[in-house]
């Protein structure tokens, strides 16, 4: 099977810098986070900005959208997360995880993420374990846990699943760990690459786990729980076309495709049950996020997904044949 997308939209003005975060909302609008310090909302259907936020005077690392699309996650260079409401457009929670003079034990965060149930964010740090931290307004930053990995390797990125019951964590030595929130407690570790994970993305019904990583492969993971309490297979496939770094990924709604950026200036739609790319589209530059739009796609459509990297351009992509998106 080969399937093809289209550009389908550029942003207006792109970022002045590299785009090392994007995720397209539910509400059909986009968030990205740049290295010039900026995080803007798109129109997805002008390419224009409907929201922005001042520059911050470090590079946005990472961010995570809430599923009704009201709060952005940010995390900056050196640590500072902030809570961002869309809605109020207001900055509504403030940490400077590595501030030590107000912080005993200061961990700077890196990679955040929003638990999609609400109350609390995760975030990875230097240290190789995950930080739970309030996400209410009141209490925003307060230490809630620590969930140990036991490796002292840098936490590159950390997920909460869709469904709220786990948080994955991708280290530096490409080892992945799925830790219990309810538990707090490590339930399972993959050693399916021997380079860096630079990404990883969960499937909608939180089965499966696909990671990308610095040996140019992405693995895929199967991640359901036995009725036991036992994990399941493990990397069931691995996905392999990409000539250089794999910076990031994500899967379809629907669980049948992902999409993959690489160092390689190339994206890379691959279907899931095949174990094959079926789309490939090159860019100038190196491709740092892609996200799948939530919204299911439309009859005789294959979706759509965003991407942005190192030219600062936010990009939306629709299957070939289809008007709009």
């Amino acid at each position: 099977m080969s399937l093809a997308f289209v550009n389908a939209l550029q942003c207006k003005e792109p970022h002045a810098d590299e785009v090392w975060s994007v995720a397209w909302t539910s509400s059909d609008t986009v968030i990205s986070g740049s290295v010039d310090g900026t995080v803007k909302q798109w129109d997805s259907t002008s390419g224009q900005v409907s929201l922005a936020r001042p520059p911050h005077n470090l590079a946005i690392v990472s961010l995570s959208v809430s599923p009704d699309a009201r709060f952005v996650l940010y995390n900056s260079l050196e640590g500072t997360t902030c809570l961002w409401d869309i809605q109020s457009d207001k900055i509504v929670g403030k940490h400077e995880s590595y501030d030590r003079s107000t912080v005993d034990g200061a961990d700077p965060s890196w990679s955040v993420s929003l638990n999609p149930k609400g109350g609390t964010y995760a975030a990875s740090s230097g240290t190789g374990n995950v930080n739970v931290f309030s996400a209410n307004p009141d209490s925003f930053g307060a230490k809630q846990a620590t969930l140990v990995s036991g490796k002292s390797k840098y936490g590159m990125v950390c997920k909460y699943s869709p469904d709220g019951r786990r948080i994955g964590l991708a280290l530096e030595n490409g080892q992945l760990f799925i830790f219990d929130v309810e538990s707090q407690s490590l339930t399972t570790t993959y050693s399916s690459h021997a380079m860096t994970v630079r990404d990883f993305a969960w499937s909608y019904d939180s089965s499966l786990l696909l990671t990308a990583s610095d040996d140019k492969r992405l693995t895929l993971h199967d991640v359901r729980l036995s009725p036991s309490g036992k994990p399941g297979s493990g990397a069931v496939a691995t996905l392999v076309g990409h000539s250089s770094w794999v910076l990031c990924t994500d899967i379809s709604p629907d669980s049948r495709l992902a999409v993959s950026g690489s160092a390689d200036k190339s994206i890379k739609v691959w279907d899931l049950s095949a174990r094959c790319a079926v789309s490939t589209t090159h860019e100038s530059g190196e491709i740092w996020s892609v996200s799948w739009r939530p919204k299911p796609p439309a009859p005789g459509s294959t979706g759509a997904f965003v991407s942005a990297g190192q030219d600062g351009f936010v990009r939306w992509w629709r299957s070939a044949g289809v008007s709009g998106m």
